[in-house]
């Protein structure tokens, strides 16, 4: 039942969740620098945030702050990793080894949050049999039965958007119960089967959003400006 409600708490504060990696990089950050007590403020700062934002989304952590001192360092790092499932090694494939397939499996980040990428698909010939990234990459029409003999629960779908669904059903038959999804389809599965949607597009909308309203914002400033 702890597990279930702390399961609950994570996915109802989903925003929160999304900063805690950035908490992690600050403290970590003060950790090199031999600090052994960081506070909600100081974090704050660094990311423009509220003080009180910061130290409500670190409550959800199992760490507790000191009066006047703030939260210890190395204790306050384990505890964010805890909250996140990184302190454990989780084994995944990677389906569709295009650019961005390429890209993440080169992306030590991953494997630095324990996300350990084992195995790459693909249909290229010219690919099946090579190493990439030191991965290797095997033939999609060995999926299932690979999958099944490793046991592996988690994939990364990187696939054409035409090909999205049918991979997504064999990778379920295979046994996968997580797919961080990367391609712009709404994939249709059992409520069992866990799925992260990756919209990059939405993440360059709001970046230009943003800048828009910065460009708006400089031509009010100089149409305010007394005319000569």
């Amino acid at each position: 039942m702890v597990y279930l409600a702390m399961a609950k708490q994570k996915i109802a504060a989903a925003p929160s969740v999304r900063r805690l990696p950035l908490y992690l990089q600050v403290v970590r950050q003060a950790q090199r620098e031999g600090i052994q007590y960081i506070s909600g403020t100081f974090i704050a700062q660094e990311l423009n945030l509220k003080p009180i934002q910061v130290r409500k989304d670190l409550g959800m952590t199992p760490i507790i702050g000191k009066p006047k001192k703030g939260y210890p360092v190395a204790p306050l790092i384990r505890a964010i990793k805890y909250f996140l499932g990184w302190d454990t090694t989780r084994e995944a494939v990677l389906v569709g080894t295009g650019n961005l397939g390429t890209a993440l499996l080169g992306y030590q980040k991953l494997q630095d949050h324990g996300l350990l990428v084992v195995a790459a698909f693909d249909s290229n010939q010219e690919k099946i049999g090579s190493l990439i990234h030191q991965v290797p990459v095997f033939s999609v029409e060995t999926l299932e039965s690979k999958i099944l003999t490793w046991g592996v629960k988690i994939a990364l779908l990187t696939v054409p958007s035409h090909a999205a669904q049918g991979i997504t059903e064999m990778l379920i038959k295979a046994g996968i119960e997580g797919i961080w999804n990367f391609t712009n389809v709404k994939l249709k599965v059992p409520d069992r089967i866990v799925v992260q949607k990756e919209d990059l597009s939405s993440g360059y909308a709001m970046f230009c959003v943003m800048m828009q309203a910065r460009q708006i914002g400089k031509d009010c400033s100089r149409s305010l400006l007394p005319q000569r």
